[in-house]
C-alpha cells in the first residue's frame, strides 16, 4: 500500500498545474499562411477525415501531417490494447477532482504511447432517464459536477499534449433513434442543464476540439446548427476545432454554413466533388473553407503537432503509472447503496464466500465506442479479486443458472456479481430499466436459500432494485470499473477500503418518479424492436423537455416527488460529523468554511456538498442547486477545516429577457452536507 501511495503521490505532482493549450496569435498567423498555400482541393481533405476513418488529411509537401484520433471514454482504443480505467459515471461519482485529472493525465500517456493525437473525450451529455444507454459514459444529472469532472479530464489529457474532444455538443440526453428524433427544449433549459458543461469545458478547461450530436436541436441537426456553433460555443471563446460524430452530417451547405470545421469518419458531404460547384456558383465563399482549415491548423499548432513527433517512445504502451491510475479511480466510484452490518468482510478462518452472477468471473464494459480492449493479463474480475485477497478469505465461484443449494446455504456470505454488459448496454439503443437474463429471479431465488447476499451490480445508471431490495443485505453500485475494477471491490468488500463513492444521479427507485419520464420517447423495455426509420420517426419525431430546468433532484419539490436514494448518496463504513459553519464574502462571492470530522473507527472520505437555494426568487427556480463539493479523506477522530469558494456565478441563473445570466438581489440559504436531501449545516446570505 505504501508503494502504490507514493505511485500516485508522484502521478499527481506530475500532472499537477496542467492546463490547456490556449491558442496564440503566433498560432493562428501561422495557420492562416499554411492555409494560404493550399489548394482548394486540399483544403476540402483537410476538413474531412482520411484513411480508416480515425485521422485527418496529410499534407506532405506543407509539413502538415496526418493527426490520429482515438475513441477514449474509457481508454485508448482502435486498433489497440490499452489501459481500461473506469467509465465516465464512476469517475463522476468518485466527486474527487484529482481521480478526474489522472484518469485524464493516464488516457493522455496512453495516447502518446501509441502516437494518438486527438483522444474523442469526455463525454458530458446530461443523464435525464435511466433508459439511455449511453449513460455510463457521462457525469451524471448534475451540470456543475458535470463540468467540474470534465474539466479535471481535460487538465489531465492536454498536459500530455493531446487534444481532448468534449461531447456531444448538445442535448443528445438518448440512443433511441438519436439521428432523428429532435431534442426540443426551451432556451433556459438548454443554458442552465445542458450547455453549461461544454461552457466550462471551453471556458476553464480550454479544450482543443468540440464533437457535435447526431440528434437535431429543436429541429436542426447538431453539425449543421449555427445556433449552437456560431452563436454558442465561439461565443465563449472556444478557437479550437469543431468536429461532427461519425456520420452526423446530412448536407452539404449546411455544414459548410453551421461553422462545422472537420467532418468524420470522411468527406460525405464536405468534399471537393460538392464544395466546388457551391462556390463556383457563389453559394459560398471560399473563405468559409478556409475559416476551418484554420480552426484545425492552430489547434494542431497549439499542440505541437507540427513541430514535434505525436508519439513519445519513454512511455511504454502498458504504463506502470497508468494501471495505478486505473487503480486510483476504481477504488473512489463505486456507491454502497445498502449496507445492514454484512459490510466489510473481515478476515476469518470460518469465511466461505460463494461469488456468482453473469459478471462474477469477468471485467464488464459497456458497449459501444466505449468498449475496451484491455492490455492481455491487467484485467481481474470480482472473484481474482476476492481471490487474491488471501488468509481469511477462501471464496468459490458458482453457477448462478445452476447453483449448488446445498453449497448455498452454508456460505457466510454470498456475493451476486450482476447487471448489465457491453451486449445489454451500448450505443445506439437505450436499454431495460430491468436487470437483463433472468437476474431478478436469481437473486431472488438465492437469498431465499442464503439470506446474507450482497448485490454488486455493473450499470452505467439507476435500475430497478425493487423485486429483490429487501431480501438482500448490501448492495453496492459498482459501474463499469475498469481492468481494476474486481482488484477495487475487493478492497472494499474486505474493508482495506472504505467505499467513497456519492450518486450523480437521483436514484428514484421507478422510472415513473422521473420528472423527465413523460417526455423521454421510450418509457418501457420494449425499445429494442426495430422498424423502418419513417414509422418511428412517424412515432417519436421529437422529444420535448417538458421537465425543463427541473431535472433530477431539482424536480424534487418542484413536483413533490421523493426518491429511493438522493443525488449524492453513499454509505460508507464510517460517520462523519460537520460543524461550524462559516460564510464569508471573499473575491465577489463567498468563502464557506466548516468543520469536517470523522467521528467513526475507520479511515473514510467524505464528498461534502454545498447546495445553494433561493429563498425567495424572483423567477422560478429549483429549491436547491449543487455549487460546491470537496472530497476529504480522515482518519479515525480526526478533524479538518474545509473551505469552498462560491464564485458570483453560484447564484445565477439564465435569463430569457436579457439572454445572458443573471443575479438577483435577495436572501440565499447555503446548505452543507451529505446529499441533496441531507444537509446539516446552513446560513442566510445577503445578496
Amino acid at each position: 500500500m505504501k508503494k502504490f501511495l507514493l505511485i500516485i503521490s508522484v502521478a499527481f505532482s506530475t500532472i499537477a498545474g496542467a492546463s490547456g493549450h490556449n491558442i496564440t496569435k503566433e498560432d493562428k498567423d501561422r495557420a492562416a499562411s499554411l492555409v494560404r498555400q493550399m489548394t482548394l482541393e486540399e483544403k476540402c481533405m483537410l476538413i474531412a477525415g482520411q484513411t480508416n476513418g480515425f485521422q485527418t488529411y496529410r499534407i506532405e509537401r506543407l509539413g502538415i501531417p496526418a493527426v490520429k484520433m482515438s475513441d477514449g471514454p474509457q481508454g485508448i482504443r482502435n486498433d489497440t490494447h490499452s489501459t481500461y480505467y473506469p467509465c465516465g459515471i464512476s469517475v463522476a461519482a468518485s466527486f474527487n477532482r484529482k481521480v478526474a485529472e489522472g484518469v485524464g493525465t493516464g488516457m493522455g500517456w496512453d495516447a502518446r504511447a501509441r502516437g494518438v493525437g486527438i483522444i474523442l473525450c469526455p463525454a458530458v451529455n446530461i443523464y435525464r432517464s435511466a433508459s439511455c444507454g449511453r449513460n455510463f459514459e457521462y457525469y451524471g444529472e448534475d451540470p456543475y459536477l458535470a463540468g467540474e469532472t470534465a474539466v479535471q479530464v481535460i487538465d489531465g489529457i492536454q498536459g500530455q499534449s493531446v487534444i481532448a474532444t468534449i461531447k456531444h455538443f448538445a442535448v443528445n440526453n438518448q440512443e433511441y433513434e438519436r439521428h432523428g428524433v429532435s431534442s426540443n427544449a426551451d432556451e433556459r433549459t438548454i443554458n442552465e442543464i445542458y450547455f453549461p458543461a461544454f461552457r466550462s469545458a471551453v471556458e476553464k478547461g480550454h479544450v482543443g476540439a468540440v464533437m457535435t450530436s447526431y440528434n437535431p436541436v429543436n429541429g436542426v441537426h447538431a453539425a449543421e446548427s449555427a445556433w449552437l456553433i456560431r452563436d454558442n460555443l465561439r461565443a465563449w471563446g472556444h478557437e479550437g476545432i469543431v468536429m461532427s460524430d461519425w456520420t452526423s452530417t446530412y448536407s452539404t451547405l449546411g455544414c459548410v454554413e453551421s461553422g462545422l470545421d472537420l467532418e468524420m469518419p470522411r468527406g460525405r458531404v464536405l468534399n471537393y466533388q460538392l464544395i466546388k460547384p457551391l462556390i463556383d456558383n457563389g453559394v459560398i465563399q471560399e473563405a468559409a473553407i478556409d475559416e476551418k482549415c484554420r480552426h484545425i491548423l492552430q489547434t494542431f499548432i497549439a499542440f505541437g503537432f507540427l513541430d514535434n513527433p505525436m508519439i513519445d517512445r519513454s512511455i511504454p504502451e502498458d504504463y506502470e503509472l497508468s494501471r495505478e491510475m486505473a487503480y486510483a479511480a476504481a477504488l473512489e466510484g463505486p456507491v454502497l447503496l445498502k449496507n445492514d452490518g454484512i459490510l466489510p468482510i473481515k478476515p476469518s478462518s470460518r469465511n466461505n464466500i460463494v461469488i456468482l452472477g453473469p459478471n462474477a468471473d469477468k471485467v464488464a464494459y459497456g458497449g459501444g465506442s466505449g468498449e475496451m480492449h484491455p492490455i492481455e493479463g491487467r484485467s481481474i474480475s470480482l472473484f481474482s479479486g476476492m481471490s487474491s485477497l488471501g488468509k481469511g478469505y477462501r471464496a468459490s465461484l458458482m453457477d448462478w443458472k445452476n447453483p449448488d443449494k446445498a453449497a448455498l446455504s452454508k456460505a457466510t456470505a454470498v456475493i451476486f456479481a450482476g447487471g448489465f454488459d457491453n451486449r445489454t448496454e451500448y450505443e445506439n439503443g437505450d436499454r431495460s430499466y430491468s436487470l437483463p437474463d433472468g437476474q431478478d429471479k436469481a437473486i431472488k431465488d438465492i437469498a431465499a436459500i442464503n439470506p446474507n447476499v450482497i448485490v454488486v451490480a455493473n450499470s452505467g445508471g439507476e435500475f430497478d432494485v425493487t423485486p429483490w431490495f429487501d431480501s438482500v443485505r448490501g448492495v453496492i453500485l459498482a459501474w463499469y470499473g475498469g481492468q481494476a475494477g474486481g482488484q477495487a471491490l475487493s478492497s472494499i468488500i474486505s474493508g482495506k477500503v472504505s467505499p467513497s463513492g456519492r450518486l450523480p444521479f437521483t436514484f428514484w427507485g421507478s422510472l415513473e418518479k422521473n420528472p423527465a419520464f413523460p417526455y423521454y420517447p421510450v418509457n418501457s423495455d420494449k425499445h429494442t424492436d426495430y422498424k423502418p426509420h419513417q414509422e418511428r420517426y412517424a412515432k417519436y419525431p421529437f422529444t420535448q423537455y417538458s421537465e425543463g430546468i427541473f431535472i433530477g433532484y431539482r424536480g424534487e419539490d418542484k413536483f413533490g416527488v421523493k426518491p429511493m436514494f438522493p443525488f449524492g448518496y453513499g454509505l460508507t463504513y464510517s460517520s462523519f460529523e460537520y460543524s461550524d459553519l462559516d460564510v464569508r464574502p471573499a473575491d465577489g462571492g463567498f468563502d464557506v468554511t466548516f468543520t469536517l470530522r470523522n467521528a467513526g473507527k475507520v479511515e473514510a472520505s467524505e464528498a461534502a456538498q454545498i447546495y445553494v437555494c433561493p429563498l425567495v426568487p424572483k423567477v422560478m427556480r429549483p429549491s436547491k442547486e449543487l455549487k460546491g463539493y470537496e472530497k476529504v479523506k480522515l482518519a479515525p477522530g480526526k478533524a479538518t477545516m474545509v473551505t469552498i469558494h462560491l464564485g458570483n456565478d453560484a447564484f445565477a441563473y439564465y435569463s430569457t429577457a436579457s439572454h445572458a445570466w443573471t443575479v438577483d438581489s435577495g436572501n440565499y440559504v447555503i446548505r452543507v452536507g451529505r446529499n441533496a436531501d441531507e444537509t446539516v449545516l446552513e446560513k442566510t446570505v445577503v445578496l
